[in-house]
Order: structure tokens, then sequence, then C-alpha cells
């Protein structure tokens, strides 16, 4: 069990709070005013949020909420949580509506459960709403036990790691996604960059390790160089660092439109099966969702037909509408 440091208090001997969100990119930031709701909440707490351990630097980032992460991967399989975490004092599942989380938690014995409804596990929760945005969501539940929690508080500061100058006000195009269904053609991300190099910008093509032939293959077909490429790359610290540095993002629906939304980078978010009602960005000109307003299946093997009905001219008049003016200062070498 990997257990990972990510603040500087000294906990020893200090009541615990366990937080279950064992998951990925995006939802641990959809879950960061939650995570802060918690800290102010339970100052005296030792805080452990047991996520998978890829997440550990972003933790870091966000001013000391949480002390430590201990690796748990909820996405790959439901388990046991590590037997080490018995020793809470308080469970809180910002994870899901149970019962298999549920049980996961109850299994520490933590007097106190934060959860969601369900007639056998957490009787004293609060029903769950399929329909509400997901940082809305776990806010509500807090709040329900008396944890005041604002779902706009979800800035994350960017890293101190420092980042070319040629990056600075660049176009990120990350093309990828979890599954094909939200997968934009690789064609129609290849002609927002040629209108983004028209327009006098740098593109930088992001993407993950299983997602550098993607990436690739956007950059062949809008000719941009493979310098620019940046996929399997970057570790989540830089490509946040990256991120906070760009002058805009364009992506689907995915961990990096989150990430683009914490660090207030201005963002165009392509949604096609899910609507941004329950995962967008906030609703601020800074940041635009397209969605034709269709629903199907999130985790298809095509790209899903509400998708494919944004065309690269939404794209491309979006992004050049989107306002100047961030919130975090560059950092460049």
């Amino acid at each position: 069990m990997a257990v990972i440091g990510v603040g500087d208090r000294a906990t020893a001997g200090l009541p615990r709070l366990v937080v279950l969100r064992a998951l990925g990119l995006g939802d641990l930031l959809t879950a960061v005013p939650a995570l802060r709701a918690l800290r102010d909440r339970y100052p005296r707490h030792e805080r452990v949020l047991a996520a998978p351990a890829f997440l550990a630097p972003l933790v870091g980032l966000l001013d000391g909420t949480i002390d430590a992460v201990v690796d748990v991967d909820f996405r790959k399989a439901v388990d046991s949580l590590p037997p080490s975490l018995s020793a809470a004092d308080v469970a809180v599942n910002l994870h899901g509506r149970g019962p298999e989380s549920h049980l996961a938690l109850r299994a520490l014995r933590a007097p106190r459960l934060l959860a969601f409804h369900h007639a056998e596990d957490a009787p004293a929760g609060p029903r769950w709403d399929g329909d509400e945005h997901e940082r809305v969501r776990w806010c509500r539940m807090l709040a329900a036990f008396g944890v005041p929690a604002d779902p706009d508080d979800l800035l994350v500061r960017p890293p101190a790691e420092p980042i070319p100058d040629e990056y600075a006000d660049a176009t990120v195009i990350h093309p990828g996604a979890a599954a094909p269904a939200r997968r934009w053609p690789v064609a129609r991300w290849a002609a927002v960059a040629r209108s983004e190099l028209r327009n006098g910008r740098t593109v930088i093509i992001t993407g993950g390790r299983d997602e550098t032939d993607l990436a690739m293959a956007a950059a062949a077909e809008a000719g941009i160089d493979e310098r620019w490429v940046v996929a399997g790359r970057t570790d989540l610290t830089e490509l946040t660092a990256l991120v906070a540095a760009a002058g805009r993002v364009a992506c689907g629906d995915t961990g990096v439109a989150h990430l683009a939304t914490a660090v207030a980078t201005p963002s165009v978010v392509l949604f096609g099966p899910t609507s941004p009602a329950q995962w967008g960005p906030p609703a601020t000109p800074h940041h635009v969702a397209l969605w034709a307003g269709r629903t199907g299946d999130p985790h298809g093997d095509r790209p899903d037909d509400g998708l494919l009905a944004i065309d690269v001219a939404d794209v491309t008049a979006a992004l050049d509408a989107l306002p100047a003016g961030r919130r975090w200062a560059r950092t460049s070498r």
C-alpha cells in the first residue's frame, strides 16, 4: 500500500478523517469544493484521501486540504480499503451512492459516516439526485451533515513548474477521451489546430501515454511538428503547469477540461453523450461548453451522434470568442 504525504502538518496523535474518491483526474477536481469544506470543518483531524496515487501531486496543490493520499483505485475494481485506514474517526464517501463504496467505508468502523442515503448502509444521508452537477452533488451531501460547502470554490493554484516561454499563451488541444463515444474525430481536431495556426497561435497537443498515437495523428494532419506534441511526455504536475500557462484549451469531456477550469485557463469543451449540466465547467464567458442537446452512452465504442453534430466552425468560433484575462500568473523560463 502506497501512502503519499502531501501536506506539511504534524499529524501524529490527531483524530483521522478518511475520504474516499478513488477515481480519475476530473473526478478529483469536481470534488475540490467538498474537500475544502471538510478541511474547514475538521481542521484538527488528519485528513487522508483514498485515491489513485498518480493524483497525489495535484492533491498537494490544494493548500493543505489533505495530509496524505493512500493509493486506492476503484476504477479497476470495487474492493476493500487498506486495513491501515481502520483507525478513522470520520469516514466520508465522495465516491458514489453505494452500496459497495458505503460497505468499504463501513468496514473501517469509523464512528461517523457521511454518505448519501442507502437503506441498509447509510439511512441518515440525503437522497441521491442523478441530474445535479457533480460539484454541487457532493457539497449538498456534506451540507446535509452540517458541513457548509461552496461548489464554486474550485480553483487550484498551479505548480511552480517552469514552463518554456514558447508555451505561454499557446492553444492546448487535447483530442483524447476515456471512451470512443467522447472522442471527436482526429481530422476535426486537426482542422481546429490549422485554424489556430492561421490565427498566429502556437498549438500544443497533449494526451496520456495511451493517447500518443492519437496526438501524433492529429499533429501530422495539421502539419504540426512533433516537438509540439507532448502526449505521453508530461506527468500530472507538468501537465497542470502547461495548462495553466496556456492561453486557451480545446478538448472533449475529459480530465483536462476540469484542469483548465481549476487553473482558470479559458476553455472550449465538447460534450456528446453527457450533458454539461452534470459535468461541464461553470457557465462563464471564459469556459464554453458545446453540446447538441442529445444524450447517449458515454462508454460507447464509437463517437456519439451528438458529439458529431458539433462541427469545426462551432469550435473555432468559440475559441475566437473567448475573452482574455486569467486569475493566475504564468511561470516561465
